[in-house]
């Protein structure tokens, strides 16, 4: 176990909040930190005790901040704010992402601008702890409000309500709850809303976006230049210095990579006076297409972490009877980020296609479809079908949800960003890249062997190698989708990444040396 992280305090990375949620990280609550959050929490008592009328802590919620409320209501209107806001529909989301929620409400609220009590934080921490993670519906949210839907949901089981995921069972609160001998939190003035006010929905899709997104970058890179192997593409186009007179960050690093990855090899040297003048541009813009998605996964990658560290609810308690009623919860940092990543990660998938419909047409030496006794079989003709699909289904999942807007809560909110549509469909778009990227590794390894006795880079082939662990080579037609799922499983799980860069600098090599923000 690493050194603890200290939530409120310290600054929270994409990197730390996978750990904290996977718990190879451990978060507390520093001493620093629980001055902060009690002093936020007795200036929102002085605030009941005067009688100031502040939003969401004496008054009504959205179209309702013009209705008073009693002394004497204050905390029931919390609880019920709770449930009134737990209108979320569809299936749960994951875990994880529930997991990773809960993480950065829990920063956002400990930095002491939310007036909360220690109890509740406290038992959020022990639902981190514990693994006893609330089931949330996937869709209600127009990410404006806050994401109120999904985070009233993520809180109810303090209330005793709601459901929640424990030890791989769904349970009902209240259930587990008294397993654990917990009582329900009373939640004080200001909690409820405190708890559904903020943006913890889109960033924690965000947060798995900029992690999978990168895994699927970095994979791209070395399945392409496999893929250039078996076609006998030329390295020529990754000169270091075209792309200097050209010098996005993106294409000067995918075009290192490139170089790095076809150094040494013997398939390359092979044809080095082929006369074959150029390639198609899926070959020969990789550094050009792959390094624009990667430009666009740096500015999420950005944005989302400057939102971990955010203090996202409304109002703001800034110190005694000082507050601020903004719209600090609104989505639309990380809503246009996302839809630009969207549009980033279906690129990916779209140029990967076309190297697998390269890798079938019979040319440059390869047998038509990838197999030698086709007719009889269809050898990989099927599976670029697959790849086709899944590149259209991707593009219908490029309109911006950004660009829409509907009004909720009779016109008070009247414009909203519809942020957690777009993590959602951002990372719907990595599940369907990482099948299409598995299907051009499969499609390329296959390539790659029928120009044995030649070999690749070191890197390439060690790459090649570690699929021939999991899938063999096809003499004929077999069942190619558990050759998919069995690849696309060692994508998804960034084996094959890590893989691939641990044999690297096992060599002393760095793909990515001197791009460390790439």
């Amino acid at each position: 176990m690493s050194s603890a992280f200290n939530y409120g305090i310290d600054h929270l990375t994409i990197a730390k909040t996978i750990s904290l949620a996977n718990s190879s990280l451990k978060g507390v609550l520093s001493s620093s930190a629980i001055e902060k959050i009690n002093a936020s929490q007795q200036f929102v008592k002085d605030i009941v005790a005067h009688n100031t009328t502040v939003y969401g802590i004496n008054t009504g919620f959205g179209i309702l901040a013009n209705t008073k409320i009693s002394e004497e209501d204050t905390v029931t209107l919390q609880h019920k704010i709770l449930q009134s806001h737990s209108v979320g529909v569809g299936d749960p989301i994951a875990i994880e992402v529930a997991k990773i929620m809960l993480i950065t409400k829990v920063h956002a609220l400990a930095q002491g601008y939310s007036g909360v009590q220690m109890q509740t934080l406290e038992r959020i921490l022990w639902h981190i702890e514990n693994d006893v993670i609330p089931v949330v519906p996937e869709k209600g949210s127009v990410g404006a409000s806050g994401d109120l839907a999904p985070l009233a949901h993520l809180f109810l089981p303090l209330i005793g309500l709601g459901e929640v995921f424990y030890k791989g069972t769904r349970c009902k609160t209240q259930a587990v709850l008294q397993q654990f001998n917990l009582s329900t939190i009373q939640l004080g003035p200001k909690e409820g809303l405190a708890l559904i006010n903020g943006t913890q929905f889109i960033l924690s899709f965000a947060v798995k976006a900029v992690q999978r997104m990168h895994n699927c970058l970095e994979a791209a890179d070395i399945i392409g230049a496999m893929s250039l192997e078996a076609l006998t593409g030329t390295k020529a186009p990754f000169d270091e210095r075209l792309h200097n007179l050209r010098p996005y960050q993106g294409s000067k690093l995918v075009a290192q990579r490139l170089r790095i990855l076809l150094a040494d090899s013997d398939i390359m040297q092979s044809h080095i006076d082929c006369g074959r003048v150029q390639d198609p541009y899926s070959l020969r813009c990789m550094p050009q297409v792959h390094g624009a998605s990667r430009n666009a996964w740096v500015h999420l990658k950005e944005l989302t972490e400057i939102e971990l560290n955010a203090v996202t609810d409304n109002p703001i308690i800034l110190g005694e009877h000082d507050t601020i009623s903004g719209g600090n919860f609104h989505g639309q940092p990380l809503a246009l980020p996302l839809d630009y990543a969207c549009f980033a990660a279906a690129e990916i998938g779209n140029i990967s296609d076309r190297r697998c419909y390269l890798l079938l047409e019979g040319k440059w030496g390869l047998p038509l479809l990838l197999m030698k006794n086709v007719g009889l079989n269809s050898g990989f003709m099927i599976p670029q079908y697959t790849t086709a699909a899944l590149v259209t289904e991707n593009k219908t999942l490029c309109f911006p949800a950004s660009a829409d807007s509907i009004p909720t809560s009779l016109g008070q909110e009247d414009h909203v960003s519809m942020g957690s549509i777009s993590g959602r469909k951002t990372n719907r778009v990595l599940d369907n890249l990482e099948y299409i990227l598995a299907i051009e590794l499969l499609s390329a390894c296959q390539a790659i062997e029928f120009r044995r006795p030649l070999k690749s880079s070191a890197i390439l082939e060690f790459a090649h190698d570690y699929v021939r662990e999991h899938v063999g080579f096809a003499e004929e037609d077999r069942i190619f989708a558990d050759d998919i799922n069995s690849i696309t499983n060692i994508i998804k799980n960034f084996s094959f990444v890590d893989k691939v860069d641990e044999f690297a600098k096992s060599k002393g090599i760095n793909l990515n040396e001197n791009f460390q923000d790439f």
